[in-house]
């Protein structure tokens, strides 16, 4: 191993780099930037053909039978949950180290969210948990695939199906994974999809829902766009003419726009460019941070064959003399700008006013005060991972205690 004697920058010496790098960034190309023009110069900037489009090549890419675009990750949980039928009084039981969406989608239905506490090695909901918190208030499990690493499809899909609970697979940051060999998103009941910028596809802001069942792919349609059909099978009165249309549910405004459909088409042929050197990233970091003793590499399971959208670095406090925080200002020091994912759900003040403790997820909270989101995106160059590595090392190495 080398030992980094330099004194880190946060107390005096010399930063590792001259400049930035964030923990994630978009890669767009000239093609990109095509697609989204021929789309502006064309009659359709909204509700047109590059929605079907867009649709019908997340389901090649997927595997799954039907896709519903909408307008982010947070929208696509929201018109799964009502697809699934989730009510006032129903409970929803989902991880508490996820971005709020995963929980506030139970909200939105009136149903309450229940936190089950995480598997500490792999980072994602255990299923033991899930199983202990079921009960015959519960009507769906929302299993986040954290980091881009599957949760456990099968035990988790054999209890929903013991239970009648519908799975929804919140797969925000999943793209490009596969689950035994099977792409995620043609697994789950339903499995939502997010495509903000720092996601491994982005286009801007966007989100889907991916299923194999046609009831919940009609639904889905319909929360999408105001609950309005122009299905004559749908509709409840005769049809006045051939501009008619009904309204049959409380839908929402939930729409993609072509502009943004076309650029997620383009990124999509990147997919497996962008997913090959996101796993070469991960390689660099695991063999470099599994020989530090200060840090605690995140196991993976062998049925998940990963697309990683977050590498979280675990500090083994036992062996630094310093805190998560003083760690994670000395990267930014070092010029290296991380993040942290996620806060508990239920350490939030509107939690806390509807009740929640902490204390509820013994294992989560204890990930929470030892984690650090490094830098991870498919334009990162291989000065920039070796930056990475040293600056990690460097301070790991300076702030070691031995014994």
């Amino acid at each position: 191993m080398v030992i980094f004697m330099e004194k880190p920058a946060i107390c005096g010496g010399t930063p590792v780099r001259d400049t930035k790098i964030y923990y994630g960034h978009q890669y767009i190309d000239d093609a990109d930037i095509k697609a989204v023009v021929d789309v502006m110069k064309s009659d359709y900037l909204t509700c047109g053909p590059k929605i079907r489009e867009l649709e019908e090549k997340l389901c090649r890419v997927t595997g799954a039978k039907y896709a519903v675009v909408c307008s982010n990750g947070t929208a696509a949980l929201h018109i799964a949950a009502l697809a699934a039928g989730i009510k006032e009084g129903d409970e929803v039981i989902t991880t508490p180290i996820t971005f709020a969406a995963s929980a506030n989608c139970a909200l939105y239905c009136g149903a309450v969210p229940v936190f089950a506490d995480i598997n500490e090695e792999t980072y994602n909901i255990d299923p033991a948990c899930v199983e202990a918190l079921t009960n015959e208030r519960t009507k769906a499990v929302v299993a986040v695939d954290f980091t881009g690493q599957s949760v456990e499809l099968d035990r988790l899909l054999r209890h929903c199906r013991q239970n009648n609970l519908v799975l929804i697979e919140d797969g925000a940051h999943v793209i490009g994974t596969r689950y035994k060999g099977q792409c995620n998103g043609s697994i789950a009941d339903m499995t939502t999809l997010s495509f903000h910028p720092v996601k491994t596809v982005t286009c801007g802001e966007g989100g889907a829902v991916l299923t194999n069942s046609g009831e919940y792919y009609r639904k889905l349609l319909l929360y999408r766009s105001h609950g309005i059909t122009r299905d004559l099978q749908q509709m409840e009165h005769e049809s006045d003419g051939p501009w008619y249309y009904e309204q049959i549910a409380l839908g929402m405004n939930y729409r993609l726009t072509d502009m943004q459909a076309a650029l997620l088409i383009s990124q999509l042929d990147k997919l497996p460019m962008f997913s090959a050197r996101r796993k070469e990233i991960v390689k660099a970091y695991n063999e470099a941070f599994s020989k530090l003793p200060q840090i605690i590499v995140q196991k993976e399971i062998p049925e998940s064959d990963t697309t990683r959208h977050l590498y979280i670095l675990r500090l083994n406090t036992k062996k630094l003399s310093i805190d998560r925080r003083t760690f994670f200002e000395a990267l930014g020091a070092e010029n290296i700008c991380c993040n942290v994912h996620y806060i508990p759900i239920y350490y939030f003040p509107y939690y806390e006013k509807l009740g929640y403790k902490k204390g509820l997820c013994p294992k989560a909270e204890k990930l929470y005060e030892e984690i650090i989101s490094l830098p991870l995106y498919y334009a990162m160059s291989e000065k920039d991972v070796q930056d990475v590595i040293h600056a990690v090392t460097k301070i790991a190495e300076y702030y070691r205690v031995d014994g």
